[in-house]
């Protein structure tokens, strides 16, 4: 895919940050929204956006994304992209990963599943809840620490890969126009 295209891509689907900065609601946060790392995509700022938003997208809240915003101003990451990567839990995906962070979190506590009833019930639903909440909590926080770990090292080591790689290229250029 070439930069171009890229940067198009990106430009359409992220918001102005002046446009953000300067918006009514977001004004208790003063300075904050001015730091450079929020807004660019460099090493730094996109690993820890990817710890963030991997990490929050496994808190079983309808806030994931206002807890990504604050711990992206936190610790100045990419706020968009902290924000965007949260919808990896989106309203298909939810279940599936939730059960298998419900499955984690059982076998952390060495504990058997449930008895699985045949008929679904809201009274059965509700009295169920005591055994499920726990394992489902720790499954989503292991899940969580490591996506979130994942996410980071995977970017930082793509990004080296990525600029070692240019880097070579442009030495093999160079060596070719003094031949």
């Amino acid at each position: 895919m070439p930069k171009e295209l890229i940067k198009k891509l990106i430009d359409k689907f992220i918001p102005d940050p002046d446009v953000i900065k300067q918006h009514k609601s977001l004004q208790f946060l003063g300075d904050k929204l001015h730091e450079p790392n929020l807004w660019h995509l460099n090493r730094r700022s996109v690993s820890m956006a990817f710890a963030v938003g991997l990490f929050c997208a496994w808190i079983p809240t309808p806030t994931q994304m206002a807890i990504a915003a604050a711990l992206a101003i936190y610790y100045r990451a990419n706020l968009p992209l902290s924000v965007g990567l949260v919808w990896i839990t989106n309203p298909i995906t939810m279940p599936p990963l939730f059960y298998f962070a419900y499955e984690v979190g059982l076998w952390f506590m060495n504990q058997p599943a449930g008895a699985d009833e045949s008929e679904f019930s809201l009274s059965g639903m509700f009295s169920g809840l005591g055994d499920v909440w726990q394992p489902f909590l720790i499954g989503c926080f292991i899940m969580g620490i490591v996506s979130s770990a994942a996410g980071y090292f995977g970017i930082q080591y793509y990004w080296q890969q990525h600029v070692t790689k240019k880097w070579a290229e442009r030495k093999e250029k160079r060596l070719m126009t003094k031949d």
